[in-house]
């Protein structure tokens, strides 16, 4: 799928950023900038090296069309149909958008959205992620795109780790030093993103060279992970070993760049983020990420800021239900799965009571997504008690009627974004998705962006969870709490 460029309007906006000028478009009232690039296209000696400056230009560069994307693959069937994953080909793939209610505005607040797709897919130029909602609602919308896979993410001996984090970095630092000439303001920034962009975030909230660039960030479907450096070398390894090279980045920057990512796809499909394979990680460098970002969160690292994050109730229906899983998968391979993730036999039996009628698979799934998820961002939140940082908790229950995807994850983005009605949208949540629960949930997010108060009581003991299903939204105290006392640290302590 290649990204349609939209008509120019007879009124164009122009800005001055610190690398040249712009001009974008005037959409529906709204002023559009996109691939404004924010680093210097990563190729020939720039490969596989951390992110450069772009060169500056003269005269006026024209921003109505989105940049190029990283290289990548589309979403392997059954979630290709699922999940749009535009093309738009070229080298400069460290690019940006942005959309604002006017460049004459000043000091509005400003939310970076960081896409989604493990680590091996997405763009900026994804139709749900468009900003023009936001900045309606007095919001700078701002979307990147950074490398992926083996570019952004492979481990070399010879070239930085988390390069794809440094761009997020790079953009970031654009943002602070560009952000005021399109009337946001650099000092009230939120951060937020899905996935693997959430697990980005969660990284940045502990590296510390990232301290200072943002003031609030938001975790949607995405806790804080990362491996050391030689558990990650694994998949890059794989790869050079199946192109018969060695595994530098000397040696893969000579591979054709289209071979390279056809061995990267060969090399990490059949895997996902529940049922595991080889992938590409965040990774402990001892630079960039000197410790566990867990570890860190847990620590106190960014207790400063403001922190929203939530998870979808049943995640893992996008990866179970399409695939057959949910009604494939045998007690003995629940079992197997069991011993693999060492889920406590009283846990699984408790899971088990609170879904009578529950397949093996769809019972595995839940207990999955709890512990990638759930688990690990109640102990963030828990941990931040007493923090100066406002900390507060979503889960999101909506279920699709599509496939019988049920709330599963991914299917909230359109909800925050308020673009229900994008064909991708619909694709995933029907027609007759509901408006009023897009309407309360964007709300919440455009509340957090300009005060940190998305609407609902902070994070105390009692564990209030706003809870986005079917009717009103409303806030529920500690749910499902005795599945959670099933899993460690809780079992001892709560």
């Amino acid at each position: 799928m290649t990204a349609v460029p939209p008509p120019i309007s007879k009124t164009s906006p122009q800005v001055g950023t610190v690398h040249g000028a712009v001009r974008g478009a005037l959409e529906q009232g709204v002023a559009v900038f996109r691939g404004i690039p924010y680093a210097a296209a990563p190729i020939g000696t720039r490969r596989f090296r951390a992110p450069e400056p772009p060169e500056p230009w003269e005269g006026v560069r024209e921003a109505v069309a989105f940049g190029p994307t990283a290289p990548k693959r589309p979403y392997s069937p059954p979630l290709d149909r699922l999940l749009p994953d535009p093309d738009v080909p070229g080298d400069g793939c460290l690019n940006l958008n942005v959309w604002t209610p006017s460049p004459a505005r000043t000091g509005l607040p400003v939310l970076v959205w960081i896409h989604g797709g493990s680590l091996l897919h997405g763009s900026s130029a994804v139709p749900l992620y468009d900003g023009a909602a936001f900045a309606r609602d007095g919001v700078v919308l701002v979307s990147v795109n950074y490398r992926l896979g083996i570019e952004g993410f492979g481990v070399f001996p010879d070239a930085p780790a988390n390069r794809g984090l440094l761009d997020q970095l790079a953009a970031l630092a654009w943002v602070r030093d560009n952000i005021a000439a399109f009337g946001g303001d650099p000092d009230l920034v939120t951060v937020c993103g899905e996935s693997a962009g959430a697990i980005s975030i969660a990284a940045l909230l502990a590296a510390p060279r990232a301290k200072g660039l943002f003031r609030r960030a938001v975790l949607q479907s995405g806790a804080p992970t990362a491996l050391p450096l030689d558990a990650a070398r694994r998949t890059t390894e794989l790869i050079a070993k199946r192109l018969g090279v060695t595994a530098t980045a000397g040696a893969l920057a000579a591979v054709d760049p289209a071979e390279l990512l056809a061995a990267q796809t060969e090399v990490t499909s059949g895997g996902s983020p529940l049922t595991g394979g080889n992938s590409f990680q965040i990774v402990v460098d001892g630079d960039l990420l000197p410790r566990d970002p867990l570890e860190a969160l847990l620590d106190g690292a960014a207790d400063d800021v403001d922190l929203l994050m939530g998870a979808n109730s049943e995640e893992y229906r996008l990866w179970f239900v399409p695939s057959g899983l949910t009604e494939r998968l045998s007690r003995i391979k629940l079992r197997l799965a069991l011993l693999k993730f060492k889920v406590p036999g009283a846990t699984a039996r408790t899971y088990r009571a609170n879904r009578p009628g529950a397949t093996p698979g769809e019972l595995l799934g839940a207990l999955a997504t709890d512990l990638l998820l759930r688990v690990p961002l109640n102990r963030v939140a828990d941990a931040r008690a007493g923090a100066s940082g406002s900390t507060h908790v979503y889960e999101f229950g909506w279920p699709s009627p599509v496939l019988r995807l049920g709330a599963c994850h991914g299917l909230e983005i359109a909800f925050v974004f308020d673009t229900l009605d994008r064909p991708d949208a619909v694709a995933l949540a029907g027609e007759d998705a509901p408006q009023e629960l897009a309407d309360a949930m964007h709300a919440a997010w455009v509340r957090f962006a300009a005060s940190g108060d998305p609407g609902w009581p902070a994070w105390d003991t009692s564990r209030p969870v706003m809870g986005f299903g079917p009717g009103a939204p409303a806030v529920v105290r500690a749910p499902r709490d005795e599945e959670l006392r099933g899993w460690a640290p809780y079992r001892r302590n709560t």
